[in-house]
């Protein structure tokens, strides 16, 4: 299957539109791309410095051969990025606008969809804290699409240049594909960042504490993803072990016990699944629901 090279036209120069657009030139997935900003100055990124894309300051309206516009901005922005981009004109022949919001469908984009465009969405499922690291963070990854027939066809060249794959969920229920995505990926973070404080509590020096961890949580993902969740779920709940959990209990502060207390009593759905007997379970979550 042969797949056309892009002519790309950002709207937003955030982390996300970066790491995007640099990882489809990267791959030679693009002729040309163009992005438009709020600073005079380009960010100080390689896509600007090595000559891979335009900067403009402003918005413009998009070239004749333009075959994709992304609104890489915040959600609150875009229907009123949307519609200042469709008082600008009518769309280049052919082109499709999409946003990359991962909780909402193209309603936002009606007014480009007014203007000739077809629009549609692509929401990376991956941690894009860094617009240089996302680009090889983004090859290879999941993006949730949605749109019509022509937005769906574009999205999937895209990810094509990546080696990407696309999934589809329906409108109503973005929110929870989104609040999954964040569970995953943002509340990820802020759980081994708590581990991290616990261990550096625990005597570890506080530049190596979260060092320390991060193997481990590598390790039990690599297994997640190896054996699925019930074989990878190892530690005091998976084998029954009360004691154990009182004892971390006993010793945690009180909003620390509630996290871990929250934790397992979802930990005892796997660990059931996984055959520890009825009575062990009971009496885990008796010691897990005082603690809510």
């Amino acid at each position: 299957m042969s797949f056309l090279t892009e002519r790309l036209f950002f709207v937003g120069p955030g982390r996300a539109g970066l790491a995007l657009g640099y990882a489809l030139w990267q791959a030679d997935g693009a002729d040309s791309i163009t992005f438009c900003g709020r600073s005079p100055d380009p960010p100080a990124h390689p896509i600007f410095i090595q000559g891979g894309a335009r900067y403009v300051f402003g918005l413009e309206r998009p070239g004749s051969g333009t075959t994709v516009v992304i609104l890489s901005v915040p959600e609150k922005a875009l229907p009123k990025v949307a519609l200042r981009l469709a008082a600008l004109g009518e769309a280049p022949a052919g082109c499709i606008a999409l946003h990359l919001s991962g909780a909402m469908g193209a309603d936002p984009l009606a007014p480009l969809l007014d203007v000739g465009y077809a629009t549609g969405t692509m929401h990376p499922l991956q941690a894009l804290a860094d617009p240089v690291l996302g680009a090889e963070q983004l090859r290879g990854s999941y993006f949730a699409v949605s749109g019509g027939p022509e937005a769906i066809s574009t999205v999937r060249r895209l990810l094509h240049h990546l080696g990407s794959r696309g999934i589809t969920v329906p409108i109503a229920r973005r929110p929870l594909y989104h609040a999954a995505a964040v569970l995953a990926s943002n509340y990820l973070t802020v759980l081994l960042a708590a581990a991290g404080r616990l261990m550096a509590q625990a005597g570890v020096p506080e530049d190596e504490a979260l060092d320390a961890i991060l193997p481990l949580a590598r390790g039990s993902l690599d297994n997640l993803g190896r054996l699925g969740p019930v074989r990878a779920l190892t530690g005091p709940v998976s084998r029954g072990d009360v004691e154990t959990v009182r004892l971390h209990l006993r010793t945690l502060a009180r909003s620390e016990r509630a996290l871990y207390s929250a934790l397992g009593l979802e930990a005892l759905g796997l660990a059931r699944e996984a055959g520890l007997d009825a009575e062990t379970l009971k009496v885990l979550q008796q010691i897990f629901e005082r603690e809510k």
